[in-house]
């Protein structure tokens, strides 16, 4: 099932973004990861995500050598830290989340891969999660890896646009999908990509192309 192209979009790197970000980015076609942004600290969603679980909505952070967490480094060069034992605390988090979630089971392998693995660099994490998450549901978004400035003309450059602290403006709206735990504080919009895909499987891409209308 495709979505025609109608532009690239340009993001930085982040971690298992939102259901927002992966519907801008599927009904663009092609995304584009800046990997000299910069100014990360204003973001915070370069190495945080959001899920739902049991507890209701919790934000998991992935922790990163400060020295590298600055203003001025840019994304290529920032670096995990393994403080915490936070891979551990993330598996754990995600199982009770998602565990009898409809299709935990069948991506539990390659998420646990990534999670679990050995990414110094912050983007390397990123852009594994990313990939588990376009293979398993099957989305039609081109992933380009650039510098900053090599960006082709006529990109919609959303950087500071989406996936900040605030609200974004753009015309996307929130369609609820099946959560396991709308039970407890109903429909929950704009976590993790991982709560749809997780929830919805493959099924997923047609919340994605709702969202935009």
């Amino acid at each position: 099932m495709l979505v025609p192209s109608v532009s690239s979009i340009i993001m930085g790197s982040m971690c298992a973004a939102s259901v927002r970000c992966y519907a801008v980015a599927l009904r663009a076609g092609t995304l584009l990861v800046d990997l000299d942004e910069r100014r990360l600290p204003l973001r915070h969603s370069h190495h945080r995500y959001r899920i739902d679980g049991p507890n209701g909505i919790q934000t998991l952070t992935v922790p990163l050598v400060g020295s590298t967490n600055n203003m001025m480094t840019p994304l290529r060069d920032v670096l995990i830290s393994e403080h915490g034992d936070w891979r551990r605390l993330h598996w754990g988090a995600l199982f009770s989340a998602y565990g009898r979630s409809p299709y935990f089971d069948y991506v539990a392998d390659d998420l646990s891969r990534v999670i679990n693995g050995n990414q110094r660099w912050l983007h390397d994490f990123n852009a594994q999660m990313h990939e588990v998450i376009v293979d398993f549901m099957d989305l039609p978004i081109e992933t380009r890896y650039v510098d900053g400035g090599d960006f082709p003309v006529g990109s919609d450059d959303l950087r500071g646009r989406i996936a900040m602290k605030k609200p974004d403006a753009l015309p996307i709206a929130n369609v609820p999908y099946y959560q396991m735990w709308t039970a407890q504080g109903g429909f929950k919009p704009d976590l993790s990509i991982l709560d749809l895909m997780l929830n919805m499987g493959r099924e997923g891409i047609l919340t994605l192309m709702e969202m935009y209308g």
